[in-house]
């Protein structure tokens, strides 16, 4: 029986970038089928194979940033590996790269000399500031792109200093801003025949997630700032400590949503509370309202608790540890922890596909290659023509 077709299959992708942000959106576009060749300078792997936890040597985070990925390993500091890659951009859709503005330029591969070669190409460019404007030289991190973007002002509690979330989101959110920026161009090369530059910046990626910091600065005079487990003027939305000392979260804020509550809580009279009933209202008495409900979980398990508001339809639920992650049937049923074969670990547990398509869904088809250069034969002699000689050649004069 044919393998059913991912729907990015037609679409060749040369990674040129290291760590989280360019090889998070290989990642994204292999998921649904794209053919991503990840390119190593030979000697000197990315730094994620050894990030995060190891298991007998194997670091625990490569093999699912990397998934779906060939993995080749190429010389662009010498003029012979630019002209391999220039001949592997002649068959390429897209190249992603997320180095410091210039560094292509620096390397003769600049996108108008790629484009002269395949003016289908679309470059798909992250960097901390992007590719214009005064920092455009500035080296960036995703831990500045959030404390730039706006991010790492408002996180955390108003009695200690900003603070970071658990993830590296502002890369993650730069790799997801660059993929749809990839999947637009694509899209518009349809109509034009014509690729361009994707130009992604991390703070910008951060930036555009800030909601209504910008005009609640600028018209109403207001800077957001640090304000722990609650949104100002919007309740109730907090965590509440219960009877077997967890959290749960709640978010009844909504004015029927809020009734429900009120009867989850069997005190149905809140709800036509003055200092409850609107939405300005609760904004305004949330400290009180907020140790209410909180006199209320204190009384049960937190299970107890969540089922009876599941009950009464509040937006509810446990905070999840990788553990509970792991035992839940929804997670389970969504296919959100699959399995891979691992080499040397065997099965492999990684997230899944997000999201889920009805009739061509994305597929974890192998993790990231173990070995530097694990495709080189593939590539070089399938793609390029390249014999065992001329590897060998390459490989003694360290291009590859």
């Amino acid at each position: 029986m044919a393998e059913e077709r991912l729907p990015l299959q037609d679409l060749r992708v040369l990674e040129l970038g290291t760590l989280l942000a360019g090889p998070f959106t290989g990642r994204m576009l292999g998921d649904f089928g794209a053919e991503i060749i990840k390119v190593e300078p030979p000697g000197k792997s990315d730094p994620m194979r050894d990030w995060g936890k190891a298991k007998d040597g194997v670091g625990l985070w490569w093999p699912i940033q990397s998934r779906n990925k060939k993995s080749i390993t190429l010389n662009l500091r010498e003029e012979e590996g630019q002209n391999i890659l220039k001949e592997l951009i002649k068959d390429t859709d897209v190249v992603i790269e997320n180095f410091r503005p210039g560094t292509m330029e620096k390397w003769n591969l600049s996108y108008e000399t790629l484009s002269e070669i395949n003016p289908k190409l679309i470059m798909v460019r992250t960097s901390g500031f992007g590719q214009t404007g005064p920092y455009k030289h500035r080296a960036g991190f995703g831990s500045v792109g959030e404390a730039m973007g706006g991010l790492r002002n408002v996180t955390g509690f108003t009695d200690r200093p900003p603070s970071r979330i658990g993830i590296s989101i502002g890369d993650t959110l730069a790799a997801l801003f660059a993929t749809i920026g990839c999947l637009v161009a694509l899209h518009e090369r349809e109509k034009s025949g014509k690729g361009q530059v994707v130009d992604t910046a991390l703070y910008e990626s951060v930036f555009s997630i800030m909601e209504s910091i910008i005009p609640d600065y600028l018209l109403a005079g207001y800077i957001r700032e640090r304000m722990g487990n609650i949104l100002p003027g919007v309740a109730p939305s907090n965590i509440y400590f219960t009877q077997d000392k967890t959290y749960i979260v709640i978010g009844a804020n909504a004015d029927g949503v809020f009734r429900r509550l009120c009867e989850a809580m069997e005190q149905p009279e809140l709800a036509d509370d003055s200092r409850f009933s609107t939405h300005h209202a609760r904004g305004e008495n949330m400290k009180l309202l907020d140790s209410m409900i909180e006199e209320w979980t204190k009384t049960l398990p937190a299970k107890e608790a969540l089922a009876i508001l599941e009950e009464k339809g509040v937006p509810s639920g446990l905070i999840y540890s990788a553990k509970d992650i792991v035992e839940d049937p929804q997670y389970q049923e969504r296919e959100m922890i699959i399995k891979v074969e691992h080499p040397q670990l065997g099965e492999f547990p990684m997230p899944g596909i997000v999201p889920k398509l009805s009739r061509t869904p994305g597929k974890v088809k192998h993790v990231g290659p173990d070995v530097m250069g694990k495709h080189n034969v593939e590539v070089y002699q399938e793609l390029l023509g390249f014999n065992e000689e001329k590897l060998k050649e390459l490989q003694e004069k360290r291009i590859i």
